[in-house]
Parts: structure tokens; sequence; C-alpha cells
């Protein structure tokens, strides 16, 4: 009886200490930003200790060292992605409303010169260090604008056969990117342009965001119908798929912990899955974070997560020219959000 007792004893204790196990990531900051208009990539800047933040027709910049909002680079209609070459000085922003992309300079935040045209609805972009080159990548038909990282001169399109949406790099010249409309995740050559290897990612379907664990080549991408898929990025075979959040459009890899995030936008929450081996993932939970909160990003130094969104008002009725309305932005109240550990 006594033994029995023990063991009830201990598996209680057991129970109770996994329910009160702390939430993996928690609110740290929110930095009011303001204005209006919708949103979508955030990107961190290490080296120069910024946080550049997509917001309707300009790019809004915030100082890491501060949390203080610092600047705006206007004139990016539809703007969706954000990438720094800091050994250039410049940025480049795709901006999907004008088949474009602004290159600015990275102390002034001033574009230099006059935008790039690109391919149709640029929206991801990447700059992969190996090659020195900057992808623009394309959400309709995969006609991806390459430039070159330090001049922004047009070297290429990558024909990627398909609508494409978040990019990594195994940092050896190979590029990987999800394609939304035929549900496959991809590696291509960086310079060559090349397609090497095509993955279905079935059961998920409609991949946006995408993480990379290098060490064990591992992708992650996040799906729209509630799925993260694992693949192996050198082999193409399927690892994992675990449930995530509603209206995931990030997914990030943290290596320090071993943590896999994805946000979720519909939910407002963070589903976080630990990667205890190459082969075995386990989610640990979801942290809440706001509604319409469906990117984010990774701060490499500090391990932070950051996210950005805004209040919504009523939705607008459906008319011939839109029939499927968005619900309405209240004015003045975007903002960014951090989170840690």
């Amino acid at each position: 009886m006594k033994k029995l007792f023990v063991a009830w004893a201990l598996t209680l204790s057991a129970g109770a200490a996994q329910a009160q196990q702390p939430a993996p990531y928690h609110l740290l900051n929110t930095i009011a930003i303001g204005g209006e208009g919708g949103w979508d990539y955030l990107t961190v800047d290490p080296a120069g200790e910024r946080l550049y933040v997509s917001h309707g027709t300009r790019v809004e910049v915030v100082d890491l060292k501060t949390r203080k909002f610092i600047g705006t680079i206007p004139n990016t209609p539809g703007v969706h992605g954000i990438e720094v070459v800091p050994s250039a000085g410049r940025g480049y922003i795709t901006c999907g409303r004008t088949n474009a992309c602004v290159v600015f300079d990275l102390k002034a935040l001033k574009p230099i010169g006059a935008p790039i045209p690109t391919g149709p609805k640029p929206d991801a972009l990447f700059y992969d260090a190996f090659s020195k080159r900057v992808f623009l990548f394309s959400n309709d038909g995969g006609k991806s604008t390459v430039l070159d990282g330090a001049t922004g001169a047009v070297l290429g399109t990558a024909e990627l056969g398909g609508d494409v949406e978040a990019p990594a790099t195994d940092g050896r010249g190979t590029l990987f990117v999800n394609l939304e409309d035929k549900g496959e995740v991809i590696a291509f050559d960086a310079k060559s342009l090349a397609v090497k290897k095509r993955s279905s990612l079935a059961p998920g379907e409609e991949p946006t965001g995408l993480g990379y664990d290098p060490k064990a080549n591992r992708l992650f991408s996040a799906c729209a119908n509630e799925k993260l898929v694992v693949t192996d990025s050198q082999t193409g075979q399927q690892v994992a798929v675990l449930p995530i959040g509603k209206g995931a459009d990030g997914a990030v890899f943290d290596p320090t912990t071993g943590n896999v995030i994805t946000s979720n936008g519909a939910s407002g929450t963070f589903t976080v899955i630990h990667q205890d081996s190459p082969t075995k993932y386990r989610v640990v939970g979801n942290v809440p974070t706001a509604r319409g909160a469906r990117t984010l990003a990774l701060d490499p130094k500090t391990h932070h997560l950051f996210t950005c969104t805004a209040d919504y008002g009523p939705t607008p009725a459906p008319t011939a020219e839109n029939p499927r309305p968005r619900p309405s932005i209240v004015p003045g109240t975007f903002r960014v959000l951090e989170y840690g550990h």
C-alpha cells in the first residue's frame, strides 16, 4: 500500500509540475507605431540592431537598442518584404502593387535610384551571402528577379514554377522556397538558378512560412491547413507533420533553443514545437499573441521574437469589386509585439 501511495504521489507531483510549466515565450514589449494600412513581413538586422516592418505604403524602422521608432522609408506601395545588405550599405524592399523593388540607403533611410522592375507580385525576398545575390520572389507564376546585392543590377530570372513564398538557405549555394499554389518545397541553385529538387508537402496545403535547421538539414513549412511539415532538405523525404494554429504565415527555427515557432494570425498565437532530435518533434504549446499577428522575425542575438498587428474594426459590406472584404483596421493602433523567455 505504501509503495502504491508513493507511486501515486510521484505521478501527481509530476503532473502538477507539468501543468505549472511556464509558457515558452511571453510578451516583453509593445512598440507603438500608429498610422494606417496593412502589414506583412518584419526583418531583423542584427548588425545594425534595427527592425524593419512593412506597413501599407512604407517601411517603419525601429532601433532595437532603445525599442524606439526612428524613421520611415516612404513610397513603397503594397510593401511585402525588406532585406538588408550591410556590406553594401543598402537595403531592398518588394512593392507588390507596382511590381517593383525599392533600393534604400541603410544610414539615410532614403531611396537609391529609381525602383527596379520585377516579376509579377514580388513578395518575399532574400539576400544570399554565398552568391552575394538578392532574390525577389514572385507570388504569381514563379518568375523571380535576381539582383547583384552590392549594386542592384539585374542578373537574371529564376523560373521556379509556382507562387513563391518564404525562402531559406543552406549557406553553400542552395536556396529553398515554399510554392504556395503547388504545395511543394523546392531547392534551387543560387548561381545557375536551376531547380534541383521538388518535394511534396501533402498533407500540408498552401505553405507560406519556412524555417530551416542547417545542422540537421531540416525544413519546416507552415501550411494554411494548420499543419507544419518537416522535410529532409537533402532527400526530400518527410520527417514529421505536426498541428499548428490557424492562419500561419511565418515560421522560424532557433538553433539555440531547438524551437520551431509558427505565427498564426487567425488564431492569435505562436505554436512552439521542440526538436527533441532530427526525427522527433513535439508541440510545447500555443502562446497567445494577437489576432492578425501572422508573420514573425527572430533576433539571432537575443532569441526574441517579433510580430506585428493592429486592432480590427467592422468588415465592410461585399461589393462586386470586392466580394470578400477584409475587416477594417482601426487607425493609430498598429504596433510591434516582442516576445522572449
